[in-house]
Order: C-alpha cells, then sequence, then structure tokens
C-alpha cells in the first residue's frame, strides 16, 4: 500500500464530522478555509456556524457592513481575513453575479486567497487536482520524508508543492488534500505525535532516526518588539465613554478602540500624571483618574507583545462625539479591548 493509499484509508477511519466537509458549495468552503486560516478547528468552527447563520449565501455577506462583519470576527485575530472576505464577497456577488471562479489559477486572484486557499477551494468545490501545503502538510511531508529544508525558505515552499503535487491522488484529490490536512491536524501533531498508531510508522524517516521534534525545520521569526499601550476609558456623568476607530494600516485596522497613549515603558499612576494628555482627554480639564490594573496585560501578537494598561477617566461631560456605554459592545474591537470591556461593568460606574 503506497502513502496516499494508507492516507486515504486512515482518513475514512478516523476523520472528523465537520460541516464544510458535508457540501461542495464553494461559499462555504472557502469561508471555512478563511476562517481556518492561523486558527484552529475547535476555535472557527463557532465562528463558521455564526457567520453560516447570519450570512447563508454570499449575496448575504456582500450586502453587510464592514463594521457588522468585524464584530462577528471578534475574538479571531488577524482581522485582515474578515476585511479580505467581506471584499471578496462584494466582488464575486456584484462583479461575478455571485459565481465563484472555478479553477485554481482563477480563484488565486481574489482578494485573500492564496496558493494554499486557491488549492483547497479548486479540489474539494470543484474536483480539480490542486496540491494543499498548509502548516500540517508541512510537518507530515517533512517527517515521512526526512526533510529538513526550511519550510519558510524559497527553496522549502517550492519544494514541498512540488512534493504534495506528486503525491495527490488525481482521482481523489479532494479527499487526499483533506486527509493530508487531517493527519496533521490529529495524528501527526508539532508535539508528542501518535507515533505508536501511525499507520506510517514503519516508514517515517523522523521516527526511524529520531528526528520528530526536529521536523519540520522553520528559520528563525522577526524579531518581537516590546510595545507600552496606554488606554483611556472616558465615562461621564450621563453614562457615556468614547471610542476611536483605527484608520491606519497597522494592527487593528477599522476596529474601535479608547483613546490610545503610547508610551515607552509601563507608566506607574505618578508617571502617568506627568504625561501631557490635553488633546487626547478632549479638552476636559476637569477630571478624575484611577488605574484599572496595576499588572499590565500583555497580549501577544505575532511580531509585537502589547503591554497594556487601562485607565478610568471620569469627567463631568464628554462631546458629541461620545456614545452611551450601553452600546460599547455593539462596536467591533480587538480581543483585548473586548475582554476588558466584559470584566469591566460600565453599568455600574
Amino acid at each position: 500500500m503506497d502513502f496516499k493509499q494508507r492516507l486515504i484509508h486512515w482518513y475514512s477511519d478516523n476523520k472528523r464530522k465537520l460541516p464544510w466537509r458535508s457540501t461542495k458549495n464553494p461559499y462555504f468552503i472557502w469561508l471555512s478555509e478563511i476562517i481556518l486560516q492561523q486558527t484552529q478547528v475547535k476555535q472557527g468552527l463557532p465562528y463558521y456556524e455564526a457567520f453560516i447563520k447570519q450570512y447563508p449565501t454570499i449575496f448575504d455577506l456582500a450586502n453587510a457592513s464592514e463594521q457588522d462583519v468585524l464584530k462577528l470576527w471578534q475574538g479571531l485575530g488577524y482581522y485582515s481575513r474578515a476585511r479580505n472576505l467581506h471584499s471578496t464577497a462584494k466582488h464575486i456577488a456584484f462583479d461575478l453575479d455571485g459565481k465563484f471562479p472555478n479553477n485554481y489559477k482563477d480563484l488565486l486572484k481574489l482578494k485573500g486567497v492564496g496558493d494554499y486557499t486557491a488549492s483547497a477551494i479548486a479540489s474539494i468545490a470543484f474536483n480539480q487536482v490542486a496540491a494543499v501545503v498548509d502548516g500540517n502538510v508541512y510537518r507530515v511531508l517533512s517527517r515521512f520524508f526526512g526533510i529538513d529544508t526550511p519550510i519558510n525558505s524559497t527553496a522549502g515552499i517550492k519544494e514541498f508543492k512540488t512534493l504534495a503535487s506528486s503525491l495527490i491522488d488525481k482521482e481523489q484529490p479532494a479527499t487526499f488534500n483533506q486527509a493530508i490536512m487531517e493527519f496533521g491536524a490529529t495524528q501527526c501533531k508539532p508535539k508528542n505525535p501518535y507515533c505508536i498508531v501511525c499507520p506510517f510508522n514503519d516508514r517515517c524517516v523522523a521516527l526511524l532516526k529520531n528526528l520528530v521534534n526536529e521536523l519540520p525545520v522553520k528559520l528563525k521569526k522577526t524579531k518581537v518588539t516590546t510595545k507600552y499601550f496606554n488606554f483611556l476609558v472616558f465615562i461621564d456623568n450621563d453614562k457615556n465613554t468614547f471610542l476611536e476607530k483605527r484608520i491606519g494600516k497597522g494592527i487593528w485596522q477599522n476596529l474601535y478602540q479608547f483613546p490610545l497613549i503610547e508610551s515607552e515603558k509601563s507608566l506607574k499612576v505618578d508617571e502617568f500624571q506627568k504625561l501631557n494628555t490635553e488633546d487626547t482627554i478632549l479638552e476636559c480639564t476637569d477630571f478624575e483618574y484611577s488605574l484599572y490594573n496595576e499588572t499590565d496585560y500583555v497580549h501577544k501578537l505575532s511580531h509585537q507583545h502589547l503591554h497594556t494598561k487601562f485607565w478610568i477617566i471620569e469627567v463631568d461631560q464628554l462631546p458629541n462625539s461620545s456614545i452611551p456605554i450601553s452600546e460599547v459592545k455593539k462596536y467591533p474591537v480587538p480581543i483585548l479591548i473586548g475582554k476588558f470591556i466584559d470584566a469591566f461593568n460600565f453599568q455600574t460606574t
């Protein structure tokens, strides 16, 4: 029995029952693949179900506001995925009359769709022979064949794509692709894989040479930077607060946040007093403030760690651009701020 036969046999006995595996609808498959980028199934499944319920067709998604889409996405992170999802939905609905491109080459032209996603949709929805290569596939192939070429190098990306393309079952590409991804996700895990019961344990080079923990090889990541965020949570006598929209191209684009001051280090109360915050405090001169969390909340992103404090600023009156605190949860916010909002009881302030 060769590699693909063993793999598909394993998949038929061990695959998880997931909603996007019972359909050929390219909208559902595309949606699932976008959600599962950088996200495990356990976390992504509730979001998939929520999106399908709220936006059962691509036209429903296309007609939604970006703010509503971002709000539904809240907590998944990597928000550019949600913005690209919405943009692509509008393109397909309005420019392509709701018809998904039915081949790898044209799928690749869609915003937010790269090689892996185009291959997945092409094979699963349209039965095209297009091999997928994601983190799970890199891990399976590097261990089984004993390949130490870095998976995030130009040479590695090309080598593993070529290898996956040579292995794919041309008669059932959708099944093969889903099988190898499932195998990497549930059997050949990053840590403590189940080698004892692995169907490839008699041929896996990594296992035979005791290299399981060394493969796959990945080049060192970009240096992680540390930033210090101070969010100003305004509350006035009329139970209003203030949110601002992040419009830059950095993290959290188009999400909302409390007014932000960045500092060079984590601030103590006496150090916060020294800041010139007149502009940020919206020209309020009569106010009281307190520190909500003495210990920084540390929010880890791929390339930066955010050490964050929330400062409660009580004022008599905020300008007309303020919003009732009862409406705060309607706005899409980063998970860091969402957790604060859930923990801080505005209504009793």
